[in-house]
C-alpha cells in the first residue's frame, strides 16, 4: 500500500433524532446551539473523543474486527487523553521505556498534542483536523423533567426523585462537518497512512457505538472522501464542502425529517464527480464499505 499520505477534503452529514449530539456544560448540557440564528452545532473535540473511545475498547467488536482487518498492534495504537494510558506511561518512564508519544498513541500521530515530552517534539498540530459541525437548519429542543423512584436518594429533600428539565435533546437535525487530511503536518506528527485509514474506517460506527440515553439517534448518514490527484491540493476546499453541504428551503425552520433536506447522496456524488473530473484520485462516501475498500485495499477477514 502506498505510504504517502494523501491531501483530503472530507465532510461529515450527522442526522440526529430525539438526541443530545453535543451537550453544553455552560448551559446545562443544552445541545450546543449558535446564538445568533438557533443552529445546532457539534464540537469537533466531541466526534474525536467518539473515535478515541472504539480504539479504547480494545475488547470491544470494532477494535478487534479492525485490529484483524489491518493488522494493528494494540501497544502502538493507545490513546494518550486517556487516564490509565498516562498511568501506564509513568511506569513505563520508570522502567526506562523510551518511547515517544507518537509511537505510543495513535491520537498524538493523527489529531496532535500540545505535550511536552523530553525527547520528543512538541506537536502544535495534527494531520486530521476536524472542524465544527453546523445544523442546515434551526434546532428545535425538547426540554423534559426525568423522574425517579422518590427513595432512590432519601437524603434529599429537595426536588426527591425529580430532575428538573433534566432531558434535553434536539427533535431533529442534520449536522455538516467538515474534516481535512493535511499531508504537511505529518512530519511532525509521525501520522503513517494506516493512522488515516484507521480514522476512516472508524467514522461510520462514531456514533451507533457510543450510544447513550441521551444520544440514542445519531448516525453520519454520509462521510465524504475528496482525495486531491496532488498532494498540494487539485482544487479550492470551500467549493468542495460547499458543493456537498445539505440545504433546506427554510433553513429558519427547524426539520422534523430527513426528506426535508431532499438530499439524495447519490445524485449529489454523481453531479459532483462530473464538476470535479480529473481533480481527485478517489470521491466517494466512507458509509459505503466497496468505496473504501477501492481507498484502502484489505484482504478480506472473517
Amino acid at each position: 500500500m502506498n505510504s504517502v499520505l494523501p491531501r483530503v477534503t472530507g465532510l461529515l452529514v450527522i442526522e440526529a433524532r430525539n438526541s443530545n449530539p453535543n451537550g453544553d456544560p455552560d448551559r446545562e448540557s443544552d445541545p450546543r446551539t449558535r446564538a445568533h440564528d438557533g443552529r445546532g452545532i457539534i464540537s469537533d473535540v466531541s466526534f474525536k473523543r467518539k473515535l478515541r473511545e472504539l480504539v479504547l475498547q480494545k475488547e470491544g467488536p470494532v477494535w478487534e474486527h479492525l485490529r484483524k482487518l489491518m493488522s494493528l498492534s494494540d501497544d502502538s495504537y493507545g490513546v494518550h487523553v486517556d487516564q490509565s494510558a498516562r498511568n501506564l506511561e509513568k511506569a513505563s518512564k520508570k522502567e526506562g521505556e523510551k518511547k515517544s508519544l507518537s509511537e505510543r498513541y495513535w491520537d498524538v500521530r493523527a489529531f496532535g498534542s500540545t505535550s511536552l515530552e523530553e525527547g520528543d517534539n512538541f506537536i502544535r498540530t495534527g494531520v486530521a483536523q476536524f472542524s465544527l459541525g453546523v445544523s442546515a437548519a434551526k434546532v428545535r429542543i425538547q426540554r423534559d423533567t426525568n423522574t425517579v423512584k422518590a427513595n432512590v436518594d432519601a437524603s434529599k429533600n429537595a426536588d426527591r426523585g425529580m430532575a428538573p428539565l433534566g432531558f434535553r435533546v434536539v427533535e431533529h437535525g442534520v449536522y455538516a462537518m467538515p474534516f481535512l487530511i493535511n499531508p504537511s503536518a505529518a512530519g511532525k506528527s509521525g501520522c503513517t497512512i494506516d493512522d488515516i485509514e484507521l480514522i476512516c474506517r472508524l467514522i461510520p460506527y462514531a456514533y451507533p457505538h457510543n450510544a447513550s440515553r441521551i444520544r440514542p439517534l445519531v448516525e453520519v448518514r454520509h462521510a465524504w472522501y475528496f482525495e486531491h490527484s496532488s498532494s498540494l491540493g487539485s482544487c479550492s476546499e470551500f467549493e468542495i464542502i460547499d458543493a456537498l453541504t445539505p440545504r433546506k428551503p427554510d433553513p429558519k425552520e427547524p426539520s422534523s425529517e430527513w426528506g426535508d433536506y431532499a438530499y439524495d447522496g447519490e445524485k449529489v456524488l454523481d453531479e459532483l464527480k462530473k464538476r470535479f473530473a480529473g481533480r481527485f484520485k478517489h470521491f466517494g462516501d466512507l458509509c459505503d464499505p466497496s468505496f473504501v475498500e477501492q481507498v484502502f485495499p484489505r484482504q478480506a477477514h472473517d
